[in-house]
């Protein structure tokens, strides 16, 4: 091995040298940054790609995306055996590996291989892709030099939505099981599996009408979803925009433009009974909205997706007859209104975790099926292995009902079009109209559910996000002192108030959140919690103004 670090130093000096004097680290998103800075952080995440797949015996994924940041950012992460985001103990030696001098990388990765106990004779196996941003395709390069000096097969995708990749991944380390490893397989499953579940012809009085827009961000979602209809065919018409042909990455368009500013994006004109969906940079979000009647913008998110789903598989779960225990995963981010209606009226029990897709989909793996979506659009379901056994069971289980088995085998094609290894714009997308299909149900009959109490996201910019620390799933905050209680007291000054502050994982700004009975009031909240961050948590620039 002594040639192979060797080599790793000289490719990396040569090729790849480190030019980032600040310190970065790997958190729930990968590595983001600028693209002009990343190219040895990428180059060294082909080195530990190759190491994890060694220490795994399994293929590892690697993904070149920024998702909704803006087009001029770039990142990675890497994707684990069964399609899951990098195993949190990773995270430290990608943390390190990334920061080390140029002429330290042999001996880092020597000091990796002998503290995890890696055998060097095993071979490793490095799967990557890429999203549609200009710097991607030569990051991608430098993933696979990186991959290639630690003697690793490597295949490149080229271009991929990051589900896919994740997709890719769990279907080799599965052997065919999950599904077949190729862009043909991904749309062939989803399709037919859709299709299936798109038969049962709706009355004609019924509210759904299988006819949607979709934006895509000018991302990768909107040629992979091109390429989903192609499979589709007219079961579903949809209206693809933001496509890339003209404008720029996630620039007043994509899932996450339309969450926070709560608007449709560029490009889409609301015309009352139509539906809309919009993807992010990298298509694992999903929001849906629509204008009502009265002319106003309605907003569809990762809680209404998440309400949608859950109860539907409750409904197929007490038809099959099959004993199955549910639970739903949110953040703090999550509505009032919609955790409520979750306990209360569907009667599944909710737990919430710190925001990020790790804490999600660690406690989603507690139940049967677990259902997690994050108020953002990002989210999916789990089915465990216990579940996946009795669904195929019952669907030809002679001493069941024919209903009790029609509902099982439903529940086996709702599985298939479902990508359980990370969130998924396409699936979700799929999930959703079969879901709205078969309650019959437009956007506004779907809306009627329960109405969102109103809310408000804003960022405030401070010299060291790490001023802020909080605890109970992020909740509460527990430093700066006297942060919490003053949120608190402001707090108390709204009707059905509720509000948190957050460090972002992956830029110097403090998130706040604030909920109100009214939206006037969710601002005004927003906007003093702003103010108690800006003044208590060493704000920079300009105090936040009134919205």
């Amino acid at each position: 091995m002594e040639a192979v670090y060797t080599k790793a130093v000289n490719v990396g000096k040569e090729k790849h040298p480190r030019i980032l004097d600040e310190r970065i680290a790997y958190g729930t998103a990968g590595f983001r940054k600028r693209a002009d800075t990343l190219d040895h952080v990428i180059y060294r995440m082909g080195l530990l790609a190759a190491l994890r797949s060694m220490h795994k015996k399994a293929c590892i994924g690697v993904m070149i995306t920024a998702s909704h940041n803006p087009e001029e950012d770039n990142g990675v992460k890497l994707v684990d055996p069964m399609g899951e985001m990098l195993e949190s103990s990773w995270e430290s030696y990608a943390t390190n590996l990334a920061n080390v001098n140029d002429d330290d990388l042999g001996s880092t990765l020597k000091t990796i291989i002998q503290q995890v106990g890696i055998d060097p004779e095993v071979k490793g196996h490095v799967v990557v892709g890429r999203d549609t941003r200009p710097s991607s395709e030569s990051l991608s390069k430098a993933i696979c030099d990186g991959a290639e000096v630690m003697v690793a097969d490597v295949q490149d995708y080229d271009l991929l939505s990051t589900p896919q990749l994740h997709y890719m991944v769990r279907c080799i380390n599965t052997q065919g099981a999950y599904g077949e490893p190729t862009e043909d397989g991904f749309y062939s499953k989803l399709s037919s599996a859709f299709s299936k579940l798109m038969q049962k012809v709706r009355e004609p009085s019924a509210g759904y009408v299988a006819s949607l827009t979709v934006d895509g961000a000018n991302g990768i979602g909107a040629p992979k979803m091109k390429e989903m209809m192609k499979h589709i065919g007219t079961i579903l018409n949809v209206r693809i925009v933001n496509d890339g042909s003209t404008g720029k990455l996630n620039h007043q368009c994509g899932a996450d433009f339309v969450k926070v500013q709560q608007m449709p994006p560029q490009g889409v004109m609301l015309s009352p009974g139509h539906r809309y969906a919009s993807f992010d940079g990298d298509a694992d979000r999903i929001v849906y909205y629509f204008q009502d009647n009265a002319g106003h913008f309605r907003l569809l998110d990762g809680d209404k997706i998440a309400t949608l789903v859950a109860g539907y598989l409750k409904t197929l779960v007490s038809a099959s007859g099959i004993e199955l225990n549910m639970g739903l995963v949110q953040t703090a981010y999550a509505n009032g209104s919609s955790t409520k209606y979750i306990t209360e009226k569907l009667l599944v029990p909710v737990a919430c975790v710190p925001t990020g897709v790790k804490h999600l989909h660690h406690q989603a793996l507690c139940y049967d099926i677990g259902v997690y979506f994050e108020a953002n659009g990002h989210g999916t379901v789990l089915f465990s292995d216990t579940a996946m056994q009795k669904i195929e069971a019952a669907g030809s289980d002679e001493s069941l009902t024919a209903e009790q088995r029609e509902s099982a085998v439903c529940l086996k094609n709702v599985v298939d079009v479902i990508n359980q290894t990370v969130g998924d714009a396409i699936s979700d997308l799929l999930l959703v109209e079969t879901v709205l299909h078969a309650n019959g149900w437009n956007a506004q009959q779907w809306n009627a559910a329960y109405t969102d109490l109103p809310n408000r996201q804003l960022k405030v910019k401070v010299a060291d996000r790490s001023a802020i620390s909080t605890a109970d799933a992020e909740r509460k905050a527990v430093r700066p002192e006297g942060l919490q209680a003053a949120v608190d007291a402001t707090v108390a000054k709204y009707f059905s108030g509720r509000s948190f502050v957050r460090p972002s994982g992956t830029e110097d700004v403090v998130r706040v959140y604030a909920e109100a009975d009214t939206q006037t009031h969710a601002d005004q909240l927003a906007h003093e919690v702003s103010l108690l961050v800006f003044d208590l948590a060493g704000g920079v620039g300009e105090r936040p103004k009134p919205l």
